[in-house]
């Protein structure tokens, strides 16, 4: 395992915070059963920040027909819906909810061609919130597989997420389960996929990005 280079500046601020914090109650009270819990939960507290950034070693699945699992969490929405913003008619919706215990990169669920890109800013709201996927603070990425098939992936930012990231350019070419963005401790990744795409996960359950597959394309 080792660590993203989106935690480098993050890691290095709390890392200055929760040692200031500890060089003052030492001060205050010295050598004490205070400073020792102090330490305790400050080294927890940081320990807990790392492994927000952790990039794990795995062999990413691929496959022509494949949607690959765009992030780690828990599948919350499985359903047909209407997408607004660029395909304007009816997709298979599938969401996916990180919590801030899971990795948070993303990965391409298929390989194509990025044909459309835009960061959207909005509001901070709970990630599983439905409203979410339209008020929230987002990005749009659809990928054009080939000539009849076009997905759309959604990074929407929750209430503790503050930052979204991603790599994705238009006209860019791109490969499937290679890293897309990250999405600073945790939130939600939203799949739209064409209306007969076989879907191979249930709700609830947990997925693993660039590794769990979330349905076949016809």
């Amino acid at each position: 395992m080792t660590i993203h280079k989106e935690g480098y500046g993050v890691i290095g601020v709390f890392f200055m915070i929760l040692a200031a914090i500890d060089v003052i109650v030492y001060l205050i009270a010295g050598s004490s059963i205070l400073l020792n819990i102090f330490l305790f939960a400050t080294i927890a507290f940081f320990l807990l920040v790392v492994s927000f950034f952790r990039v794990p070693k795995r062999v990413p699945v691929t496959g022509d027909n494949l949607i690959i699992s765009p992030a780690d969490g828990k599948v919350v929405v499985i359903e047909e819906t209407e997408e607004i913003e660029y395909f304007k008619d009816k997709r298979l919706q599938v969401s996916i909810f990180m919590s801030p215990l899971n990795v948070h990169i993303n990965w391409y669920p298929v390989q194509g061609l990025v044909k459309y890109f835009r960061h959207h800013s909005g509001l901070f709201l709970k990630a599983w919130l439905p409203k979410s996927s339209t008020e929230n603070e987002r990005t749009t990425i659809v990928i054009e597989k080939d000539k009849n098939t076009s997905i759309l992936m959604r990074q929407i930012a929750g209430a503790v997420a503050r930052r979204i990231v991603a790599y994705a350019k238009e006209g860019e070419k791109i490969k499937q389960s290679e890293q897309e963005g990250f999405i600073k401790f945790g939130s939600r990744v939203d799949l739209y996929l064409p209306l007969g795409t076989k879907i191979d996960v249930e709700l609830n359950q947990k997925v693993t990005g660039s590794q769990t597959i979330i349905g076949r394309l016809k």
